[in-house]
């Protein structure tokens, strides 16, 4: 089933479906960051093993992640969107089921590689459904929903792991074993997923998308072809730059939260509230950016708004000291609201490029984003360690180099409110 892009209202099932997917994919990806060490303590691994294992699951996530991205990207422009968002959703949640009972770190390093391929799909295939779908004066408010209750989903996370407890009566009954708090979380996550899959026959297909299949000589989903003019591959750059500030923020002052902490002379902060509280701030930043971008009728000036309130926010995060914890996660709250512009900015990678290749954008873009985490932490490491300039500075650093990178990619890019995206790219 298609349909023209004609609605209006961002409270209609295909919103509805990105949205909850979203929820549920942004659960499980900040799900292991909070209960990887109890769920390896279970396993019999304890200090630099644990630390080692760890990471190394992480990087099988981070693999599977940079697999799926090219994957789903190219499935989701030739074989279709809704495909791909149900396939996405059903990969990580069944991956989630099965790491609840996992009882060695192979099979627990398969599922997170299996999680991984999933998690990189969902977000890509439901931005670009939404803009198909609603109307050019419209879809911004759509991706704005999809995103700004999808990011709850990390607060979600660290509620149930802190209180799986809470859930483990039933469950328990229900399997007849006893099981512990990273257990329950692993099921409700995969739980929440497969509920999705009662709505996938609501969902239907982007009448963008159904009228290439008339077009039988246009190139779908080929994703080395964005590079094959310089003007296409620079465009494809710029999308990436502008997000990477998010995720230095995400990625590197958050999740250093405990160690910069002690570096100011702050005890007592606990990572998760550290996350919990970004994200609440992330889900009104996204709010308001979304509904922002429809008032003044204009992606970039909200984007430039948001990096220059990222300005403010990182060195204060960085540099404020003798404060309790409870006001620090307050920070981490406004930090929160300054990295809130990902509604927009992945509005914007899919307003870029033509119909043939928008889920192929849509998907590799947030998910290179992430991954310039790598890069991100190779440079503060060579600050810190070959350097030896302390951890606060060199994030400061870090930070100031990525705002930078930002600004300049968003100078270069075009306006995209006003676009229509029913086009097709000459490749």
């Amino acid at each position: 089933m298609s349909q023209k892009n004609s609605i209006t209202s961002p409270f209609n099932i295909i919103v509805i479906v990105a949205a909850l997917g979203y929820f549920v994919d942004i659960y499980d990806l900040i799900l292991f960051q909070v209960i990887k060490n109890p769920s390896l303590e279970s396993l019999g691994l304890t200090g630099q093993a644990l630390t080692d294992a760890g990471l190394s699951l992480m990087n099988y996530q981070m693999i599977g992640m940079l697999v799926g991205v090219i994957l789903w990207g190219i499935l989701g422009d030739r074989k279709g969107r809704v495909s791909v968002l149900f396939g996405s959703i059903i990969m990580y949640s069944l991956a989630n089921l099965a790491n609840a009972f996992v009882t060695d770190l192979n099979t627990y390093a398969l599922l997170r590689f299996i999680a991984g391929v999933g998690l990189a799909g969902e977000l890509g295939a439901g931005i670009t459904l939404v803009s198909e779908t609603m109307t050019q004066k419209h879809r911004g408010y759509g991706t704005m929903v999809v995103v700004s209750f999808g990011v709850l989903g990390a607060v979600a996370a660290n509620l149930v792991a802190r209180n799986g407890d809470l859930f483990s009566g039933v469950l328990n009954r229900l399997l007849g074993q006893q099981l512990q708090n990273w257990q329950v979380a692993y099921i409700i996550g995969g739980v929440l997923g497969l509920m999705l899959l009662a709505l996938r026959f609501g969902a239907y297909e982007s009448h963008m998308y159904k009228s290439l299949e008339t077009k039988v000589v246009v190139s779908k989903g080929n994703f080395f072809k964005l590079f094959s003019t310089k003007e296409r591959g620079l465009k494809y750059f710029n999308c990436i730059a502008i997000g990477v500030p998010i995720w230095f923020m995400i990625g590197v002052l958050i999740a250093l939260s405990k160690d910069i902490c002690a570096e100011k002379g702050i005890v007592g902060v606990n990572t998760g509230n550290a996350v919990m509280f970004f994200y609440l701030g992330t889900s009104f930043g996204d709010f308001m950016s979304g509904y922002l971008s429809q008032v003044f009728k204009s992606r970039k000036l909200i984007v430039r708004l948001y990096l220059f309130l990222t300005v403010i926010s990182f060195p204060l995060y960085l540099y404020v000291t003798g404060i309790s914890p409870e006001l620090f996660y307050w920070i981490c709250a406004f930090l929160g609201i300054a990295a809130g512009y990902w509604a927009v900015f992945v509005t914007i990678a899919s307003e870029q490029f033509g119909t043939n290749i928008r889920s192929t954008v849509t998907t590799t873009v947030p998910n290179f984003v992430r991954g310039a985490l790598v890069l991100l932490t190779f440079i503060l490491n060579f600050f810190r360690k070959s350097l030896e300039i302390d951890l606060i500075t060199s994030c400061l650093i870090v930070g100031i180099l990525s705002v930078a990178l930002a600004f300049y990619a968003l100078s270069r890019m075009e306006e995209t409110y006003h676009k229509e995206l029913n086009y097709t790219e000459m490749m």
